[in-house]
């Protein structure tokens, strides 16, 4: 597949306003939600120009609260939608994608930490691109954050090209993106484990740039039952979703989309214990430069 051409725009982005969207529901945890806030707001070197909190549903006590602190703009500049049923996350992330009044917009999730550098360094780098990533570090209750294992991603946009008919080229926590692209091919679509991977294949189609830092610009908080929910058919069934999506798009070829297939179809079926073994040792190991890599079935879209 060739390179297309850029699709954003020529324009330094260093200085231009930008937007951080979060999603926000029931289950999540008021302090580790505060931290995430802070991290992506207060103690980044570059501030936000707004903080897009999307409210997927009823919340507890607790996060009611916490999302009052946020509409007051404890943390800076503010947009709070609400919507009173649990949806799901591609119908919260649309709608801030769709609410907000700039252009560039940063992932962030509700339990994860942003580096404090983090968009000091994606705006200094985003010119001419339309979608960009990095680094992660896993981290937990019993591991520190910046002390956990390294999750990487391709760097460079003809290694992201290829990568996509294998597994999701992009940490979803760690992506700026330019508003304009994502909603011109649809903006995120509900596929359980995968809404992200969806969005990038078709901002690819639509000749969007892209590329990954190899900084580490998040922390990303893996539970000690994460790995135990990626298994199951209901997950299985947006694998073959997915690759058929991949296939009739000609982003994999038959004999690929049955590979990853076959491949899924184990990784969703083992013990949660081999799943983790199995996604450290093929999927995070250093593989940035190999041609045909293991797949990473999830994203790391919705936790639940």
């Amino acid at each position: 597949m060739s390179t297309p051409p850029s699709a954003g725009s020529t324009t330094g982005p260093t200085d231009e306003p930008f937007a951080v969207l979060m999603p926000l529901w029931g289950r999540d945890l008021p302090d580790r939600v505060e931290r995430a806030l802070t991290s992506a707001t207060l103690a980044q070197t570059r501030r936000p120009d707004l903080m897009i909190l999307s409210v997927d549903g009823p919340l507890t006590p607790g996060l009611d609260a916490l999302v009052q602190r946020v509409q007051d703009e404890e943390f800076g500049p503010a947009l709070v939608l609400r919507h009173g049923t649990h949806r799901g996350v591609a119908a919260a992330l649309q709608d801030g994608l769709q609410a907000s009044p700039h252009e560039i917009i940063a992932r962030a999730d509700a339990d994860d930490l942003c580096r404090p550098e983090r968009f000091a360094r994606q705006l200094a780098a985003f010119e001419g691109l339309d979608l960009l990533g990095g680094a992660m570090r896993e981290f937990s209750d019993r591991v520190e954050p910046g002390t956990g294992p390294l999750r990487e991603r391709p760097l460079t946009h003809p290694e992201i090209v290829e990568y996509m008919g294998v597994h999701t080229p992009f940490h979803h926590p760690t992506v700026m993106m330019r508003r304009s692209v994502a909603l011109a091919v649809g903006g995120y679509r509900e596929l359980l484990l995968l809404e992200d991977y969806w969005l990038w294949e078709r901002m690819m189609l639509g000749g969007a740039r892209m590329a990954n830092l190899s900084e580490v610009l998040v922390d990303y908080r893996v539970d000690e039952d994460l790995f135990a929910r990626r298994g199951g058919w209901r997950r299985f069934t947006s694998d073959v979703r997915m690759q058929k999506i991949l296939l009739l798009d000609s982003v994999v070829s038959p004999t690929r989309c049955l590979r990853n297939l076959g491949l899924r179809a184990v990784y969703r079926s083992v013990p949660g214990w081999a799943r983790r073994l199995g996604y450290r040792r093929f999927v995070e190991a250093p593989t940035r430069d190999a041609v045909t890599p293991a797949p990473d079935p999830d994203s790391g879209t919705a936790r639940p």
